[in-house]
């Protein structure tokens, strides 16, 4: 039986409504039709499906502006049964959603269950227009994408059970796919801003850099708001700039670092116009730190390329090697594109690698203080493995001012 077929048989078999009719549908490029109970958000969207493999934090996942135009199926079951708070938002724009396009789940969403939770997870959905398919064989579609790849498809939700099945696959039909697609553009801050946040802490909530040692310019293509509160917590006084900004813009504010952010979409596409201004920031010799869009296209700066990646890498749990200390690292990724190693220049070195496929998690250039990783330091499931990098950072400008 064909992979589909048999994705499309086990979805409907688990379905927990019985012989209710479903309120909503995942079609995938190949034609699989899956069919569910809708939630949150009515309407439909398009975008590439991934999985992620996160037993928590659904809450940042799905405002990641790094998931903008994916509809994202969760591998673990119960999303939704903490509820929704205002704390764990990560898009650090100002717009109501980060882009992602819908989410398929496997258990239909149970009332919260927790002290933080603020509002149900169903109606935070709807307030941010995101559209779930409930009631999912989940595993399935996970075991599909790892064998095809992360499927186009079209996520509908109609609380009376109707849908043009015909005008759906037309939706599809004309979404091109994420190769070659812009999305920094779509998720990046407006205008600049400061930021001063520090890192959350028990029973005392988030804090404020009051006495900071550096000036940072971070370029927004898709910012988290957590990488923001890390490099402040490490001492940094944060100036927020557009994903279009020029080099010249960056160093008119006379920064004493500069770091490339997280975002969606493209690489080879955001950098059409982020890459020029990368390699005039890169040769000004001040420190750059970037983290994964911001080290795709540092790679593309330095003249290496970057590939699609098959299923790319979505989760909590990926081990990492960091070559410069020799430790692993249990890192969290959201990727689907990456730096080919065998691209990179002599006077680039690769620091780091996944130990799930062996492709590029890192990189630094010999001869200027310049670095980047593929995943993010500033989550915690290690818990907190990774955040030496805000320090190596730092320490990286404190050595810049003590030369000048």
């Amino acid at each position: 039986m064909p992979a589909a077929e048999a994705l499309n048989l086990r979805a409907r078999a688990t379905a927990p409504w019985g012989e209710e009719r479903a309120t909503a549908l995942l079609v995938l490029e190949d034609g699989t039709v899956i069919e569910g109970m809708g939630a949150g958000a009515v309407g439909i969207a398009v975008g590439e499906v991934c999985f992620n493999t996160a037993m928590t934090g659904y809450q940042e996942i799905l405002t990641d502006p790094s998931y903008a135009g994916q509809i994202i199926t969760f591998t673990f079951p119960h999303i939704g049964n903490v509820g929704t708070n205002t704390e764990d938002i990560e898009t650090a724009s100002l717009a109501a959603a980060s882009g992602v396009r819908g989410c398929v789940l496997k258990a239909p969403i149970t009332r919260a269950s927790n002290y933080r939770a603020a509002q149900e997870f169903e109606d935070w959905l709807k307030a941010r227009g995101i559209i779930a398919i409930t009631g999912v064989d989940t595993r399935a579609l996970t075991a599909l994408i790892r064998e095809k790849g992360m499927p186009n498809a079209v996520i509908a939700h109609a609380p009376n059970g109707k849908f043009d099945l015909a005008a759906l696959k037309r939706e599809l039909a004309a979404f091109p796919g994420m190769v070659g697609l812009d999305l920094a553009k779509d998720v990046t801050s407006g205008q600049s801003y400061s930021w001063d946040e520090t890192e959350w802490r028990w029973s005392e909530g988030y804090g404020h850099e009051s006495n900071p040692r550096f000036h940072v310019v971070a370029i927004d293509y898709g910012l988290k708001r957590n990488i923001l509160r890390e490099l402040a917590t490490a001492g940094c006084k944060l100036t927020v700039l557009p994903a279009t900004a020029t080099a010249e813009e960056v160093l008119a504010r006379k920064p004493d670092g500069v770091f490339l952010s997280n975002g969606p979409g493209d690489p080879a596409a955001t950098g059409v116009y982020a890459v020029p201004e990368i390699r005039k920031l890169v040769d000004s010799g001040l420190p750059v730190f970037g983290i994964c869009l911001g080290h795709q296209m540092l790679g593309l700066a330095l003249g290496g390329t970057t590939r699609k990646m098959h299923q790319g890498h979505h989760g909590a749990n990926h081990p990492v090697k960091d070559f410069t200390t020799g430790k692993v690292e249990i890192t969290s990724m959201n990727h689907g594109f990456a730096v080919d190693r065998d691209s990179l220049p002599a006077n680039v070195e690769e620091t780091h690698v996944s130990l799930f496929d062996g492709s590029n998690c890192g990189l630094k250039v010999k001869d200027k203080p310049v670095f980047s990783v593929q995943y993010h330091p500033e989550a915690s499931p290690g818990p907190q493995d990774s955040h030496y990098l805000f320090k190596r950072f730092v320490a990286l400008m404190e050595e810049k001012k003590g030369k000048s």
